[in-house]
């Protein structure tokens, strides 16, 4: 087994930015990063019961009307380990805090690992 920690949590802003803040021990880790233009934010789908994470195949968007495929065939949020990835605009670096745009994790969803995207 291994275990996974949180670096930061999201705190949305509008329906197009977020805000997230890391903790403050990972701060020296943002050094470099507001040359970035786009970052690649993976996040804890914190809000999945145990039952979600049993689910291996679903309807694609929820659309009944569509055949049910397996959750590593689609973006599905239903997965054994719910990790949320999205490709997002870096709009700004202020101390621990990223200002970025198009995430669609929700809000206080934990950040695992942040990489130039």
């Amino acid at each position: 087994m291994f275990d996974v920690y949180p670096i930061g949590y999201v705190r949305k802003l509008d329906e197009s930015r977020s805000e997230i803040e890391l903790l403050p021990r990972f701060s020296e880790a943002l050094k470099g990063v507001d040359r970035m233009e786009h970052l690649l934010i993976l996040f804890w789908m914190h809000r999945f019961t145990p039952s979600h994470r049993r689910m291996m195949q679903v309807h694609p968007r929820g659309d009944t009307t569509r055949e049910k495929l397996g959750v590593f065939a689609l973006r599905s949020p239903m997965r054994p380990n719910p990790i949320g990835v999205t490709r997002v605009k870096l709009i700004e670096v202020r101390g621990n805090r990223l200002l970025v745009e198009g995430l669609d994790a929700l809000d206080g969803s934990p950040v695992i690992d942040i990489k130039s995207g």
